[in-house]
């Protein structure tokens, strides 16, 4: 049973309305997690920020859901896993792949290894990287800035994670089949 009410549009305080309408616009719907977060205006707002930068040129978008679902994973957010099993489908990553980071395993695809492993660590570690690991990551094609936009989609999915722990939405249908237990 959810804790907090999952806000709409038309719901939501007039703080939080046009962070809503954002999300809308780049989801083609508003996710129920979207919602819930809207119960404070500062944290949708501050998610819509780093949404907008997570989503800049930088890594592909496949690259980013392979960090956030890795980072869903992770922090045992039910609600995160099968959101961004849905969009890792999407953006045309494999379903071996998504099961994969599911189970906890690292993707076979060297680059996605790579940014699921720096994902996994930054969280487990809480930022305390290895030389070695920081190595590995450059190793298989990323630049240091590319360390830092990780943690910043990171930071994004910390939001998103955290809050479907604690205010745990109701999956939105077309994210049922991909229902995820930890």
């Amino acid at each position: 049973m959810p804790n907090y009410p999952v806000q709409t549009i038309a719901s939501a305080s007039d703080g939080s309305k046009s962070a809503l309408e954002q999300l809308k616009k780049a989801f083609g719907a508003l996710p129920n997690i979207a919602g819930a977060i809207a119960n404070s205006r500062k944290l949708i707002n501050s998610l819509v920020g780093l949404f907008g930068q997570v989503h800049s040129p930088g890594l592909t978008e496949a690259e980013n859901q392979i960090v956030l679902l890795t980072d869903a994973v992770a922090n045992a957010s039910t609600y995160a896993v099968a959101f961004h099993t849905a969009l890792a489908l999407q953006q045309g990553i494999s379903s071996e792949e998504t099961t994969a980071i599911r189970e906890r395993r690292l993707p076979t695809d060297k680059r996605f290894a790579a940014l699921s492993a720096m994902a996994k660590a930054l969280i487990e570690k809480r930022g305390h990287l290895t030389e070695p690991e920081l190595d590995s990551f450059n190793a298989a094609g990323f630049t240091k800035e590319q360390v830092l936009e990780v943690i910043a989609i990171v930071a994004a999915s910390t939001i998103t994670n955290y809050t479907g722990t604690i205010a745990n939405p109701p999956l939105d249908d077309a994210f049922l089949q991909h229902a995820w237990r930890g």
